[in-house]
């Protein structure tokens, strides 16, 4: 498959891009290349299945590249063939780095440029490192963006289910003239295209993770936080709270309407009184202007301030994460929430 091709055939996104399915992949675009997974992690184990079920009845190579650890022994205990990272890297066609983006600034310099050889294929999963300036690919290879909307385990549970998951394609560079060509094949054989693809540079890609992740996301876990610590003090019972918000399942019927019946149209399907007083507390936190902050925010993050901050932050061992993890990780029965989510399941059965 062509540029032109590609061009041909694609859907338009409005306001720039192209919408990608199964249609617009070559079936054979990864039959004589040589694949390496950088990283058997979170989104590398996921890739590495669902790839090697796509491509086993054509006998195409796939190996794993990582360091020593415990996600090394899985990969052998999976079945695949494990070299060092720089091993991986010489050995391949095209390489998918799937390694965490902190990381991936150091072992780029240290084991993946040295083992480059012109008209290979760097693949990355995110837009991070190249949208802040973190690692400079050489030229003479292509650069191409395969960004899952999809968390790694979900990803290999629709890729099984035949249900497939959304992501954000690019070609950044193309230098072997088969860019797309590629991009569109690998998007297909990890379950991509089942569902569709939106073409985004990998700029606006960071951009907007970051963005979303670090405005709606943070509100949302605040937000929660907060009802849950005010419900209860008021007298509310911590059960009814946490069935109220989340476990009872009607907010992810509320996200299913955006999606199935659009953000605005959905908001009636809860009837007079969720729209009224919805309507109204959202008047009274219009003054808040979290428009000024979402700016704020998007523009550190496009500044590349959020890039340096959190370099700084793998430096100094990861103090703040480290403080993060702990919240997240400790023993749940140690929180009131968490006890009243045990509570709620227990009652479930």
């Amino acid at each position: 498959m062509t540029e032109n091709s590609v061009d041909n055939q694609t859907s338009p996104v409005p306001h720039g891009g192209r919408f990608f399915t199964a249609q617009h992949a070559d079936p054979h675009a990864l039959d004589t290349e040589r694949l390496a997974v950088i990283g058997y992690g979170h989104l590398g184990r996921p890739f590495a299945l669902n790839l090697r079920d796509s491509m086993a009845p054509r006998g195409a190579a796939l190996t794993v590249g990582n360091v020593a650890d415990e996600y090394a022994d899985q990969a052998r205990a999976d079945g695949f063939a494990v070299l060092s990272i720089g091993q991986a890297v010489a050995s391949a066609d095209i390489v998918l780095i799937l390694l965490p983006d902190e990381v991936i600034p150091e072992v780029f310099v240290t084991d993946i440029a040295p083992n480059i050889s012109p008209g290979m294929a760097i693949v990355f999963a995110s837009g991070y490192n190249l949208a802040y300036g973190l690692i400079t690919p050489a030229e003479g290879i292509d650069i191409l963006l395969l960004a899952p909307r999809m968390a790694g385990e979900n990803a290999r549970q629709r890729f099984l289910n035949r249900e497939g998951f959304f992501a954000y394609v690019s070609v950044e560079q193309d230098a072997s003239g088969k860019a797309w060509r590629r991009v569109l094949g690998l998007a297909d054989a990890v379950g991509v295209l089942r569902a569709g693809a939106i073409e985004l540079d990998a700029r606006r890609e960071a951009d907007l993770d970051l963005f979303i992740e670090q405005t709606m996301g943070a509100l949302l876990g605040l937000s929660i936080m907060t009802a849950f610590t005010v419900g209860v003090d008021s007298g509310i019972p911590p059960e009814a709270m946490v069935m109220e918000m989340y476990m009872s399942q009607e907010m992810e019927m509320v996200f299913r309407s955006f999606r199935e019946e659009g953000f605005y149209r959905a908001s009636s399907v809860h009837g007079p009184t969720a729209l009224y007083g919805g309507f109204v507390r959202t008047m009274q936190f219009l003054p808040l202007d979290l428009g000024g902050l979402f700016r704020k925010v998007l523009a550190e993050i496009q500044a590349g301030q959020f890039a340096r901050q959190f370099q700084a932050e793998r430096e100094a061992g990861y103090p703040m994460l480290r403080q993060a993890e702990a919240l997240s990780s400790g023993d749940p029965a140690s929180e009131p929430i968490g006890r009243a989510e045990a509570h709620v399941r227990t009652m479930l059965g």
